[in-house]
């Protein structure tokens, strides 16, 4: 066992040669975040394992990550761990978040090509095969998109569709619609994601961000295989905030356009009343019309100073400079 402080300043080289491996076999590195799946444990590795060892080609390793796991997840990853030498156990000191685990992952994983998958089985392992496949034709990153999201309930679906949308349209990096973490990336993507400084990780931003030669493929969406998820609709709110803000200065710029359109429609109206004084006489304003205004124009303040908190708090908490992660150990067979 090992035991290292992670997450700061990882310094990297990209490399130049797509992360094809010019050796007979190419080492795949399948990165899985665990919280609480100690249930789907033992179905996990009986599904992913054998699709692996068909793939013709390659060598595979298996980057598990503990995030903090509060059951007996990381006594049953201890147990595969000792039992196969392709596994790896990288535990967290404490639940540092999904973003977080999976940056630690990538951080340790070894392969030529790196694939970040969820434990939880709905994404296929079938599929695995098909990343290996285009990402041979030359391809840096391979995306895998959802054909459907029938697991899926009708509000989040619509939901998810509007974020997509408004992140778009907003952002200055495109997310691929209805694609999430399961994807292939090379070496050298790897070590440009590597190079990132950021602590508040919104890793669909990033993967976007560094860019390279991308293809997708199209898979269907299964259930899980045991447990619950562990995004809430209030963590899914948050994690929707957390992407909206990370790529793009839009939320604090669009202030500027309703401060200009309120202050000319405040001169028009003011217009207005010094045209109906002359026309019409003074008369006694409304107490509801002067209420109803200084409601909204208080509201409307709050709302884009809640906006600039957003921003002020992402930069205080990059300015402290804080790891992403701190590992606690690494387990692998035969370490000691």
């Amino acid at each position: 066992m090992s035991e290292y402080f992670g997450g700061v300043g990882v310094d990297a080289t990209v490399g130049t040669d797509g992360g094809r491996s010019s050796g007979a076999h190419d080492l795949v590195s399948l990165v899985v975040p665990f919280y609480n799946e100690a249930d789907g444990i033992e179905t996990f590795f009986r599904e992913v394992t054998p699709v692996l060892e068909r793939i013709p080609g390659i060598d595979y390793e298996i980057v598990c990550v503990n995030d903090g796991s509060a059951d007996s997840t990381l006594e049953r990853l201890l147990a595969v761990c000792a039992d196969n030498p392709r596994v790896r156990v990288v535990d967290l000191s404490r639940n540092f978040g999904k973003e977080a685990a999976l940056t630690a992952g990538i951080d340790e994983a070894q392969g030529a090509a790196v694939i970040p998958f969820d434990a939880d089985l709905q994404d296929p392992p079938e599929a695995i095969a098909r990343l290996v496949q285009r990402w041979r034709e030359g391809f840096d990153v391979v995306l895998a998109k959802r054909a459907e999201r029938n697991t899926d309930t009708y509000m989040k679906r619509g939901t998810a569709a509007l974020f997509y949308r408004v992140h778009n349209a907003i952002s200055e990096t495109t997310i691929p619609e209805n694609a999430g973490d399961f994807r292939l990336m090379s070496r050298q993507v790897v070590d440009a994601l590597k190079q990132l400084p950021e602590n508040r990780r919104f890793m669909k931003g990033l993967f976007s961000w560094v860019g390279f030669r991308t293809a997708q493929i199209e898979y269907e969406r299964l259930p899980r295989t045991a447990g619950e998820t562990k995004f809430s609709a209030w963590k899914l709110w948050n994690f929707a905030l957390e992407g909206l803000t990370s790529f793009g200065t839009w939320p604090l710029r669009v202030w500027t356009y309703i401060g200009g359109g309120t202050a000319l429609f405040a001169i028009a109206y003011a217009i207005y009343l010094a045209l109906r004084t002359m026309i019409r006489g003074v008369d006694v304003p409304g107490y509801a019309s002067i209420i109803t205004a200084v409601l909204f124009l208080g509201g409307t303040q709050l709302i884009g100073i809640g906006v600039i908190g957003e921003y002020i708090g992402r930069i205080y908490m990059e300015s402290k400079r804080r790891p992403v992660y701190i590992v606690r150990r690494v387990y692998r067979q035969g370490a000691s």
